[in-house]
C-alpha cells in the first residue's frame, strides 16, 4: 500500500511516495542534486556528503538528502508540506565546503586521466566548488592495488565513496573488496591483495565517479570526445543487452552498458565489455577458396563462382551459427529450401521443440525475476550462460526469494536449494505458486530435451529457457530448423552452407562454404571463404532469450572486402539463377516481418500462446551445464587477447593449490 505524502521543494509542491528518499524526490521534482557515493541500485551509504539539503525547520544543519526518508520530514505548524531547499546559502556553502575536502588529497591528474571528460568530480567541482582551497598540506599517496587484467587502479585518486565495494558485495556477490583505516588512513583495498573473481567486475569502472578506476585494456587509447558512440545490442550471451559501441575511425575502442530495466538494468558481463579486441584480430578481410588442398586467395566473383558451381544440383544443408542476425538466417532459409535443401540453427543438438514458441522461448519476462518469490534452475549456471541475469536472481534471493538448483553444485554467487543433480530430481521436484522454472541449454542437449521442456512446464506453468546463443530465438522465429536436427539435417549433405557456425565438428567428404567474420573452426574446415561482417559492423535484428526483438546498429565498417551477411547471401542466389526476391535490407525485413509479424515488436516481450508440451518419460543422465569455459564461447572471443588472459586466469584458480601456497 503506497504511502503518498507532500513535499514542497524549492517552491515546487509534488505527492511522492513518503519511503523514497529526499534525493529520489528532487529528481521527480526535476531538480538535479550533485551526489558521488548514491547510486540508485546500491545500498545507501550516506558518505560523500554531496547531496546535502536545507530542511527547513528541521536541525539548523544541512541534512543528507540520500540518507533521509520524505516520511520522515515534519509537516509545518498548519499542516502544510514540508519545505525542502537545495539552492539556499546554506547549502551552497555546504557544497563548496564538502567539495574543498574532496580535493584536498586528490591529485591535479586530469591531463593524463582517463577518466577526463567524463568525470563526475570535475563536473561536480565546476558547478558547484569554488575557485581556491584553504589548505596548503601535502597531499597523501596510497599504493596502487592490482585486481587483475581489466581493472587499472590509481588508488590516490580514490575519494572513499564505496560504490565498488558495494556493488562487488551486494551486485556480484564477491567479498574481496572493502576499507581499512580510519580517517586519513582509510583506504579501499582488496583482501589478502586478491584480484577479482567475478565476470562483473568491470561495472565498477562505470560506477566510480572518480579516475581511481579505469579500464586496463582501452587506458590511454582515446579521449571521450574522440568517440564516435552508437546504440546497439550485445550478442555474446543471449540476454540482449543494451550495450553502447564506442569507435574511433574504423575501429571499436570500447563497450559501454546503457540502462535497460527489464533486460540488463545497467550492467554487462566483462565479456560484452573487453571482447572489442577479438574484432581486430584473425579477421577474414577477403574471399578464398580451397585449390589443390590449399586456401589461396580469390576475387568476390571466382569465390561466387565456385560456390554457386558447388551448390548447383546438388543436395545441400545450411547451418546457421549463434551470433547470426535474423536477417540472414532468414536470406540463408529462402536460399537453400529453394535448392530443395535443410536448414538447421539448433548445431548443439538442443531438442528445442519446432514452431512451439512457449516451448523454446517460455512465457516469462527478465524483469519477472525480480518479484519471483521461488526459483528453480534446471540445468544451468546462470553465472556464466548470463551473468546479468544471475546479478538479477542474486537479487531476488536477496529480497527473500528461495533458489533451488537441479544439476551440478557450482557457486552461483547466492545460497540454494540442491535438489540433485539428475532427471529422477526434476521428477521428484515441486514448486511454490507463481515459481518461476529457468531451464539451460545443458538441460535440452540428451535426446530427452523435449520432456525435459514438458516435466518444467507442469512444474510451475511459468518457464523461461536461458539460451546460450544471441541468434538462436531469431533463427527458431523463421523456422530455420529441420524436424530431427542438425544429423538430420546434414544427412547425405553433398554441400553444407555453413552460415558463422564455429562450434561445430563437420565431417570430411561434404564441399564446405564457410560465411563468417573469423578464421575459426569454420573457416579451417571450408572449401570457400566469403567473409562477412560482425555484429558492430552491420545493422540486424537479434532476438534474446526471453524472446524480446532488438535491433544491432552498424557502429563502423567491415574490414577488406568483407560484406553484410545477408548481402553476400543475395549475391549468391543471383550467380545460382535462384534470386532472392530483395535488393536492400528494407525489403528482406518487410518480407522477415510479413512471415512472422510478431519481429516488428522492437523491444517488446512477445505473449506466447501456452501450449504445454505433452509429457514424454524423462531419461536417466545427469544434467550438464552448457558452457566449459566462459571466456571463450565463440569465434570473437577466442580472437580476444583479453579473453585468453581472463580463461588463462580462471583456469588456474580451479586447479588445486597446495599447501605451501
Amino acid at each position: 500500500m503506497s504511502d503518498l505524502r507532500k513535499i514542497n521543494i524549492d517552491g515546487t509542491e509534488i505527492e511522492v511516495d513518503g519511503a523514497m528518499t529526499l534525493i529520489q524526490a528532487c529528481e521527480q521534482a526535476g531538480v538535479e542534486i550533485p551526489r558521488f557515493c548514491y547510486h540508485e541500485r546500491l545500498s545507501i551509504a550516506g558518505n560523500c556528503r554531496m547531496c546535502l539539503v536545507e530542511v527547513v525547520g528541521g536541525p539548523p544543519k544541512p541534512a543528507a538528502s540520500c540518507a533521509m526518508q520524505v516520511r520522515d520530514l515534519r509537516p509545518g505548524p498548519e499542516g502544510q508540506a514540508p519545505v525542502v531547499k537545495t539552492n539556499s546559502p546554506m547549502v551552497k556553502k555546504a557544497r563548496e565546503g564538502v567539495m574543498e575536502f574532496m580535493l584536498i588529497n586528490h591529485p591535479l591528474d586530469c591531463p593524463i586521466c582517463d577518466q577526463g571528460g567524463e568525470c563526475d568530480l570535475q563536473d561536480q567541482a565546476m558547478a558547484y566548488g569554488i575557485s581556491a582551497t584553504r589548505f596548503k598540506e601535502a597531499k597523501r599517496a596510497v599504493d596502487d592495488l592490482n585486481l587483475g587484467p581489466l581493472v587499472s587502479t590509481a588508488m590516490t585518486r580514490c575519494i572513499s565513496c564505496t560504490r565498488c565495494v558495494r556493488f562487488t558485495t551486494e551486485v556480484a556477490g564477491i567479498t574481496q573488496m572493502g576499507q581499512t583505516g580510519r580517517g586519513e588512513d582509510a583506504e579501499i583495498t582488496s583482501y589478502l591483495n586478491q584480484t577479482l573473481d567475478s565476470n562483473l567486475q568491470g561495472n565498477i569502472i562505470d560506477l566510480c565517479p572518480v579516475g581511481a578506476l579505469t579500464s586496463k585494456p582501452y587506458a590511454f587509447t582515446a579521449r571521450p570526445w574522440e568517440l564516435t558512440k552508437t546504440e546497439s545490442i550485445d550478442i555474446m550471451d543471449a540476454l540482449g543487452s543494451s550495450i553502447r559501441v564506442d569507435t574511433k575511425g574504423r575501429e571499436v575502442m570500447r563497450i559501454l552498458p546503457r540502462n535497460h530495466d527489464g533486460v540488463n538494468e545497467e550492467w554487462i558481463s566483462d565479456k560484452t565489455r573487453f571482447v572489442w579486441d577479438g574484432l581486430r584480430r584473425q579477421r577474414l578481410d577477403r574471399p578464398y577458396v580451397r585449390v589443390d588442398g590449399k586456401l589461396k586467395p580469390a576475387s568476390w566473383g571466382e569465390a561466387l563462382t565456385a560456390a554457386a558451381n558447388a551448390m548447383a544440383g546438388k543436395k545441400v544443408a545450411g547451418l546457421i551459427g549463434d551470433l547470426v542476425p535474423v536477417e540472414a538466417a532468414f536470406a540463408l532459409k529462402q536460399l537453400v529450401e529453394g535448392l530443395g535443401g535443410n536448414v538447421e540453427c539448433r548445431t548443439d543438438k538442443a531438442r528445442l521443440p519446432i514452431g512451439n514458441r512457449a516451448g523454446y522461448v517460455g512465457n516469462v519476462a527478465i524483469e519477472e525475476i525480480d518479484d519471483a518469490k521461488e526459483i528453480i534452475l534446471v540445468g544451468t549456471n546462470p553465472r556464466d550462460e548470463a551473468p546479468v541475469l544471475n546479478a538479477r536472481i542474486r537479487k531476488a534471493w536477496a529480497s527473500g526469494a528461495n533458489v533451488k538448483l537441479i544439476g551440478p553444485a557450482v557457486d552461483l554467487t547466492y545460497e540454494y536449494e540442491h535438489l540433485g543433480t539428475d532427471r529422477a530430481a526434476l521428477a521428484a521436484a515441486t514448486a511454490g505458486e507463481g515459481a518461476i522454472v529457468i531451464v539451460g541449454q545443458g538441460a535440452l542437449r540428451e535426446a530427452d530435451g523435449l520432456a525435459v521442456i514438458a516435466a518444467a512446464q507442469a512444474l510451475s506453468g511459468r518457464m523461461l529457457v536461458l539460451h546460450t546463443a544471441a541468434g538462436r530465438v531469431g533463427a527458431m522465429d523463421v523456422g530455420a530448423v529441420t524436424e530431427g536436427g542438425v544429423d538430420v539435417a546434414t544427412d547425405g549433405a553433398e554441400v553444407i552452407y555453413n552460415l558463422g557456425a564455429d562450434e561445430i565438428e563437420i565431417a570430411p567428404g561434404a564441399f564446405v562454404i564457410y560465411q563468417g567474420s573469423h578464421g575459426d573452426r569454420g573457416a579451417m574446415r571450408a572449401d570457400v571463404i566469403l567473409p562477412g561482417a560482425a555484429y558492430t559492423e552491420e545493422n540486424g535484428l537479434f532476438v534474446n532469450t526471453e524472446g524480446r526483438p532488438q535491433l544491432a546498429m552498424r557502429a563502423g565498417f567491415a574490414p577488406g572486402e568483407a560484406k553484410e551477411n545477408w548481402a553476400i547471401l543475395r549475391a549468391l542466389s543471383a550467380e545460382l539463377n535462384a534470386k532472392l526476391p530483395f535488393d536492400s535490407l528494407a525489403q528482406l525485413r518487410t518480407q522477415l516481418i510479413e512471415a512472422v509479424p510478431h519481429l516488428a515488436k522492437i523491444d517488446q516481450v512477445v505473449d506466447n500462446e501456452d501450449a504445454p508440451l505433452e509429457q514424454d518419460k524423462l531419461g536417466k543422465a545427469d544434467f550438464l551445464t552448457a558452457i566449459g569455459e566462459f571466456y571463450l564461447t565463440n569465434p570473437i572471443a577466442r580472437a580476444s587477447q583479453v579473453m585468453g588472459e581472463l580463461a588463462a586466469m580462471a583456469k588456474a584458480r580451479k586447479t588445486d593449490r597446495i599447501a605451501a601456497e
